[in-house]
């Protein structure tokens, strides 16, 4: 049924009941998943509707420096990927 199916790139959210940190646990999410793509990455967090988004082109250790995930802030939701260039 899905031998078709050719992803290669990474996701991975969260959710949080309170108000967290969920941007750096989104970070160690997609370090995990890193193998999945390399060539660009993001994160949007989400709180209370009002969303922040970071996102460039390399990999996630270097896109998401300490002051990137200051910057998104806390909040209740994340999501955030990793890009395997494509055509």
């Amino acid at each position: 049924m899905f031998g078709n199916i050719h992803e290669e790139c990474g996701v991975f959210g969260i959710y949080s009941g309170n108000t967290a940190n969920v941007a750096s646990d989104t970070y160690y999410g997609l370090f995990a998943l890193q193998h999945r793509g390399q060539e660009s990455c993001g994160i949007a967090v989400n709180d209370r509707g009002v969303i922040t988004v970071h996102k460039d082109v390399g990999i996630v250790n270097d896109v998401f420096t300490k002051e990137a995930l200051a910057s998104l802030g806390t909040g209740q939701m994340a999501v955030g990927h990793v890009r395997y260039g494509t055509t």
